[in-house]
């Protein structure tokens, strides 16, 4: 500006600043004698004055030529890192030559959908379908299933460079997606370049991006969605215009590939709805100026775009899962009997037969795969626990094929003689199951079974008994999963066996076994929870059928069709029940106290001859840093909100609404995708904290401003809103006309910032180089390389 002019700002500065100590003075001082109501109101509003007063201290906007210098140092930083990026990631991509760790599963559903052939995953299939687009594009044709850790890829001729370069790709995309942010957010270009250098020199995070794992996409979509929210309210000022629509429909399709890729993506939804919750509440607010039919407007924008549309996406997924996926696979076994005859060459299809009564069966628990089995000893006349059982002939589960698994099916009433044979059972019937080796019944009734108190125990009865006093307890009523009165068919008609005094389905565990007196076989007892989707069985065979019989001609049955939502929805309940199934131990397993420190890694892949080992560790410099700004960030806002309770004012509006708005918004990120696992039962994982720490990195840049920069250039952006009276505000100066026209204003470094950035971003990669040998592969390390690594309590595994 002209020196007539600058003199005039500076000394109209000069003012306020006076003027803003004076009430600064004011407004901190404690209060030296009891206050009323009006006192305390007038200290408060002079200290909101004394805030706004700091507010109007944003400079003006650099000059053209400066603002121009301030782009070419961010461009030349972005550069850098995405080159730096795409080597990390990259660097030795082709070693080892061989399965690694979880490639095992994601590299073997890529050739599933290959060969169009049905399997079963817990997790949706956007990341599955990437990795089978990209086999596809190079002309594989899946012949190779990824049997087992360390199978060469280079002797089976699998394009596994192609596989892997997908994920590479993503993590390095990841990267300039995160310097972006921090500076679509209006940080300083240290603060960038820290929390990007946090991500872009991880061991862990490059490790997960360089194997044919799901975790780069989930972490690129995630990234992306949060980057798009930042963007788009960036034009929060100018509602319904082209670019805000843009960015608010890009974040929703980016969140519709986070949950597609994994149910964990729906953390990132929590992230994005609380935020968008908290907007609306703002520019609900009467001062905002919005009339009922606007702020509607802006509810439905909002729904249909992050709400809407990505269920429709997250919809097409799958509906590209069950278009590809025609053919009959080891995927099977996890659905219903009629979601297997919409399948091509279905063996369910081919050798189901229709049972009648008579017939001589063999009964399989569906999900444990056990047969009902009987045999002449009996249960022990008291229990270890001093109860006593019945002493009735055991009913046990058995796990192989046997003459003691064989049972007919009687009707209640029974057919006369020259009628007897070729009556079919349905749905709904209640029958008698007749043991055929001991001659006896089924029955259960109201005594305990031996494991599980609460439920009862199932036995046999003579002839006598069965026909006599005990005749009632030995019926029970075949109930087909569908529900309805269906011809009952083997291999195909899941049901429940529902006990008809006492309404108890037949159920059976892996979990308990019987003691010595069982043979360590499984208990059959009945569950009191009937409808619990673990009580199904099938028939597995009928094993007295006459070679005539005309059942036993195989014809060609025509593909059904069921609708997609039935479809759709079945296979969700499925992938639930079988996710949260996942309880199982597993040595390199670990908690959500040990993530944030990390304390315990995970061994991929090791090479005995070479002394070489792939082993997931982050960088522990890294990591630790994030973890203590993540605290002091907490113990800044806690202390914020207690001194306001006690009236003083300490951080100007602008810095303050900043410090929640922006910092606190990437803190929400690392507690949604953090502390929702602490919940969870199934087996959890050191890279299920990656996406957390990508939150993490993106708040210690944040803090970095806070404390390093001058606060009062601060441009200000809400990706979690801002207040109501900010909303309903009008231009106060040229930054703040910048930013509602959505330009970067670029805010000035302190000479410590850089000194603190470089300082910690040059010790973060030291300590990337240290553990890259774990990251990479290479080269092999002895033992004293190995224990020189040793971070705290890790389990670091060597081959030996």
């Amino acid at each position: 500006m002209p020196p007539k002019d600058a003199a005039v700002a500076e000394k109209s500065n000069g003012k306020k600043l006076k003027s803003s100590k004076t009430a600064s003075k004011v407004a901190g001082a404690a209060p030296s004698t009891t206050l009323g109501a009006a006192d305390i109101k007038a200290k408060a509003n002079s200290a909101i004055a004394d805030a706004s007063v700091r507010t109007t201290l944003v400079i003006d906007s650099p000059s053209p030529k400066a603002a121009r210098n301030e782009e070419r140092k961010y461009n030349l930083a972005l550069v850098v890192a995405t080159v730096l990026a795409f080597y990390t990631r990259f660097y030795l991509l082709n070693h080892p030559d061989q399965v690694v760790f979880d490639e095992v599963h994601f590299g073997k559903f890529a050739s599933y959908y290959l060969q169009q052939t049905y399997f079963f995953d817990v997790h949706p299939p956007f990341g599955k379908l990437l990795f089978a687009l990209v086999g596809w594009l190079v002309g594989y044709d899946g012949a190779f299933l990824f049997e087992n850790i360390g199978d060469g890829y280079s002797q089976n001729k699998v394009p596994y460079l192609a596989y892997r370069a997908l994920p590479a790709l993503l993590g390095s995309l990841t990267i300039p997606v995160v310097f972006l942010t921090m500076k679509h957010s209006g940080y300083s270009l240290p603060a960038c370049l820290i929390s990007t250098s946090l991500v872009l020199f991880d061991n862990a995070h490059i490790t997960q991006t360089r194997l044919i794992l799901l975790d780069a996409t989930l972490i690129f979509s995630m990234s992306c969605a949060i980057y798009c929210y930042v963007k788009f309210m960036r034009y929060r000022n100018k509602p319904f215009s082209a670019k805000w629509w843009t960015w608010l429909i890009l974040t929703g399709i980016s969140l519709a590939c986070t949950i597609s890729t994994k149910y964990v993506g729906v953390f990132t939804f929590f992230t994005i709805g609380l935020a968008v919750a908290v907007d609306l509440w703002n520019l609900l607010e009467i001062r905002a100026g919005l009339t009922l039919r606007i702020f509607a407007k802006h509810f439905f924008a909002r729904a249909f775009a992050l709400i809407v549309l990505p269920f429709m996406i997250y919809l097409f997924f799958f509906q590209i899962h069950f278009w590809v996926l025609s053919k009959s696979g080891p995927g099977d076994d996890f659905m219903s009997p009629e979601f297997q005859e919409t399948l091509g060459d279905n063996e369910m299809s081919l050798l189901s037969k229709p049972i009648n009564y008579y017939d001589k069966i063999t009964i399989q628990h569906k999900d444990t795969k056990t047969f009902l089995h009987s045999h002449e000893e009996r249960y022990p006349l008291r229990y270890e626990d001093g109860r006593i059982s019945s002493q009735g002939q055991q009913v046990t589960g058995y796990p192989f094929e046997d003459a003691n698994n064989e049972w007919i099916v009687l009707p209640v009433v029974g057919f006369s003689e020259d009628d007897k044979y070729g009556h079919g059972v349905r749905g709904g019937d209640v029958v008698q199951l007749y043991h055929v080796a001991t001659s006896t019944f089924l029955l259960t009734h109201d005594v305990a079974s031996p494991n599980f108190p609460t439920n009862q125990e199932f036995t046999t009865v003579s002839a006598e008994d069965a026909a006599g006093p005990r005749h009632n307890d030995t019926l029970f009523e075949i109930r087909l999963n569908t529900g309805k009165r269906d011809p009952f068919r083997s291999r195909a008609g899941f049901f429940k066996l529902i006990h008809m005094p006492t309404k108890v389905a037949m159920w059976t565990q892996t979990e308990k076994l019987l003691p010595d007196w069982g043979f360590k076989q499984q208990e059959i007892n009945g569950n009191k929870n009937a409808a619990q989707a673990s009580n199904t069985w099938l028939v597995n065979s009928i094993t007295d059928m006459d070679p005539s019989d005309p059942r036993n001609e195989i014809v060609k049955k025509e593909v059904k069709h069921i609708p997609f939502l039935m479809k759709w929805l079945e296979l969700q309940i499925s992938m639930f029940r079988h996710n949260n199934a996942l309880t199982a131990s597993h040595p390199y397993a670990s908690h959500p106290p040990e993530w944030p420190f990390m304390l315990r890694g995970v061994s991929f892949w090791t090479d005995n001859g070479s002394r070489s080992q792939i082993y997931l560790v982050g960088n522990p410099l890294g990591w630790w840093f994030a973890t203590c700004c993540l605290a002091v960030l907490s113990g800044v806002l806690i202390a914020d909100q207690l001194t306001r309770r006690r009236h003083h004012y300490i951080l100007a509006e602008n810095v303050r609404n900043r410090l929640y708005n922006s910092a606190g918004f990437f803190l929400l990120a690392w507690a949604a995708h953090y502390f929702p696992f602490y919940i969870m039962g199934r087996q959890l994982f050191l890279h299920h904290y990656l996406p957390a720490h990508l939150a993490s990195a993106l708040a210690a840049g944040a803090l970095l401003d806070f404390f390093f920069d001058n606060p009062g250039v601060f441009p200000v952006t809400y990706p979690a809103s801002a207040t109501s009276s900010d909303a309903a505000s009008g231009t106060k100066n040229v930054t703040e006309a910048a930013q509602k026209r959505g330009d970067v204003v670029y805010p000035v470094s302190s000479a410590v910032s850089w000194i603190v950035a470089g300082i910690i971003i040059g010790f973060v990669y030291g300590v990337y180089v240290f553990f890259s040998p774990f990251t990479y592969g290479d080269p092999g390390l002895g033992v004293e390389q190995v224990l020189a690594r040793k971070w705290l309590n890790f389990d670091l595994h060597f081959a030996k």
